[in-house]
């Protein structure tokens, strides 16, 4: 029995920490134990590592504390855990505590959890397109070890993954399933529930610690050897990995938004490369990462070209919103009504909850910002205030405009809100829902809304995101996208990118069983390229242009990026701490890298937070990446403790 253990915290301090054995002597590596630490010795949550027969040098057996209690009665994490925590704090500039607490599940004690069930057919006895076969061959040869399915929706994409799954459990191999929203978790866990029944793991953030926890150890122990969910699953401890699969690989939600700032991908590339797993991506609108990584022979791509369920791709129609009132054109209408009359179903998209964008005098154009951030409020009619939907801050719009005294101040746009009230009062007999932030917030409220509307106790669901990405409704004929340019005047440059991916893949929620399906694109430029091409579905022609200005502009694909930001409640401090930053990263620049900026965010306070960025690119990671860390350690000995700093390695939004 070890008589010293060392820990690592969830800190951003990278050193570990020895104690002396607990007296109930539980302590082991793999579990997590309340210690005392820092000022007054209060009781912290750490990591157990290693365990050592003496103490480290120089330092007094009396003077090392103790373990006070272990809280889990088996290890929850391996030495495997820990290397992929190690890497993760190497290659995103964290601390491996800040890793592996991001990997663990927070929970203290065990529910069992229900199983996955699903009463539809089991799919297994489905026959598959010779297009999916050939792509189940390739995937299954061991010809090589990542694949793209790139196929249109609807194409079967879906029923590929599973049977893949299916030959690796048939294998002894165990898999990790992907989707980018807990959304799509419930409706993919029901389907895979329903195929491997017990054998079948569900982790994501909605669930309660304890019931995460349980599956944690399910998994594990090896009871559950396919797990299915969003992007910290990728964590899942399966033993003996055959293959994770990451559907609609484009979504930005793979991406963490907090340290450590990790993309799933990433990770999934990481852990099929250490433990020899195959990796298959798919979606119907890749990256311009994966897309330029498959035409240069990086990874092998397989083609599913046809819709298999009878439907055929929608009829994309765009149209003018420029001599509309309101927030439906006369089309949107007709169509809606059309519809209707034939007992199919509508889709409306709007990526902006809420009921307008903004608040704002047009005598002035004064706006009504948020008094703690450097956004607009948006209007929600519901609750009768001005919403902040980065800090949460909210106010009650004045009833003149407090800087000219117009008495005709009022809202700007439309949000989801807004489109529910012109659809109430349009179509009156129509069973609307509306799914946003604001509605799936209760429990239950997303999956019970996707339900009715899959049995077709709803006619028109109007929602943002959680509409756009991997849904299959049978019903649907009709999908209205109220306003397809919000994203495209964003100061990122994945705007265009976005926006293009987002409309297509709303597009592919129509007529995936019936062949009559028509989509209505809502836009203020119907000449922009994004919007031309994304209405003729044109892929590869999005790509090739925008690939080609990304070349130009020395953009990733074709560099990589290691984003700086400094964030501070005092003006002055921030801009002083982003000043001395660039001094520090300056002399450091070589011919393989530079900076951009420092330069004030395009959004440049977030919840009473000045915010300055500085941005390291290179032609490769390895080129800036030990520029990176030579900052961080030169610009730590010296930093204002009231000036934070957050790193980005790959960062996906530039805001």
């Amino acid at each position: 029995m070890a008589a010293f253990y060392d820990l690592i915290f969830d800190i951003p301090s990278d050193q570990s920490y020895s104690y002396r054995v607990d007296d109930k002597n539980e302590a082991a590596v793999g579990k997590r134990a309340m210690v005392p630490f820092g000022i007054g010795s209060r009781d912290c949550l750490g990591y157990i590592i290693a365990e050592k027969d003496s103490p480290p040098e120089a330092i007094k057996i009396e003077s090392i504390k103790k373990i006070r209690r272990v809280v889990d009665s088996q290890p929850l994490f391996d030495n495997n855990d820990i290397d992929i925590a190690k890497w993760m704090a190497d290659y995103y500039l964290c601390s491996t505590g800040q890793a592996l607490s991001s990997m663990i599940p927070s929970g203290r004690r065990m529910i069992v959890p229900s199983i996955a069930d699903n009463d539809e057919e089991n799919l297994n006895t489905l026959s598959i397109s010779d297009e999916q076969a050939e792509a189940l061959k390739e995937i299954t040869s061991g010809s090589s070890k990542m694949f793209y399915l790139y196929g249109i929706t609807g194409s079967g994409k879906t029923e590929v993954f599973l049977r893949a799954a299916q030959y690796m459990l048939n294998k002894g191999k165990s898999v990790i399933y992907l989707v980018p929203e807990i959304s799509l978790t419930h409706q993919t866990a029901k389907m895979i529930g329903g195929r491997f029944g017990s054998l079948a793991a569900t982790l994501h953030s909605g669930m309660s610690p304890s019931t995460r926890l349980s599956e944690w150890m399910r998994i594990r122990k090896g009871e559950a050897p396919i797990v299915v969910g969003p992007r910290s699953a990728v964590f899942a401890p399966v033993p003996n990995l055959g293959l994770i699969i990451i559907d609609e690989e484009h979504d930005s939600s793979y991406k963490s938004g907090q340290s450590p700032r990790y993309n799933a991908r990433q990770i999934a590339l990481r852990r099929c490369s250490t433990e020899g797993a195959a990796l298959v991506m798919g979606s119907a609108t890749p990256s311009a990462e994966a897309w330029k990584l498959m035409n240069e022979g990086g990874m092998k791509r397989l083609d599913l070209t046809q819709r298999l369920s009878g439907g055929g791709l929608p009829k994309i129609i765009p149209v003018s919103l420029s001599k509309t009132t309101g927030c439906l054109t006369k089309e949107l209408k007709e169509e809606i009504r059309i519809t209707a009359q034939m007992g199919r179903q509508t889709i409306l998209f709007m990526n902006r909850r809420g009921f307008a964008h903004f608040y704002q005098c047009p005598n002035c154009n004064w706006d009504l910002t948020c008094k703690r951030c450097s956004v607009s409020l948006t209007w929600h009619k519901s609750r009768g205030r001005c919403i902040c939907h980065y800090c949460g801050y909210s106010e009650a719009p004045p009833d003149v405009c407090p800087k000219c005294g117009c008495l005709e101040a009022g809202y700007r746009g439309f949000g989801t809100e807004m489109i529910e009230e012109e659809m109430n009062k349009a179509f009156p007999d129509l069973r609307l829902r509306r799914i946003d932030a604001d509605t799936a917030g209760k429990k239950g409220g997303l999956e019970d809304t996707l339900s009715l509307f899959k049995t077709g106790l709803i006619d028109v669901l109007l929602g943002t995101q959680m509409v756009a990405k991997g849904l299959n409704f049978p019903g649907v004929r009709l999908v209205g996208i109220v306003f397809a340019d919000t994203g495209l005047h964003l100061p990122d440059f994945r705007a265009a990118e976005r926006t293009f991916s987002l409309i297509v893949q709303v597009a592919g929620r129509a007529g995936r069983y019936f062949p009559d399906s028509k989509v209505i694109v809502q836009t203020l430029r119907m000449e922009d390229p994004v919007i031309t091409r994304s209405c003729a579905l044109d892929v590869s022609g999005f790509f090739n242009a925008e690939l080609k200005q990304r070349k130009a502009l020395g953009f990733p694909p074709y560099t990589r990026l290691i984003r700086f930001v400094i964030r501070a409640k005092d003006n002055k401090r921030a801009d002083a701490a982003i000043k001395r930053l660039t001094s520090i990263a300056e002399p450091l620049i070589n011919n393989n890298a530079d900076l951009l900026g420092p330069a004030e965010c395009p959004i440049g306070i977030i919840n009473d937070n000045y915010r300055r960025q500085l941005i390291l690119r290179g032609s490769s990671m390895a080129s800036i990446h030990s520029i990176a860390k030579d900052v961080l350690s030169s610009y730590e000995k010296g930093k204002d403790a009231k000036a934070y700093l957050e790193i980005d390695v790959d960062p996906v939004s530039m805001l």
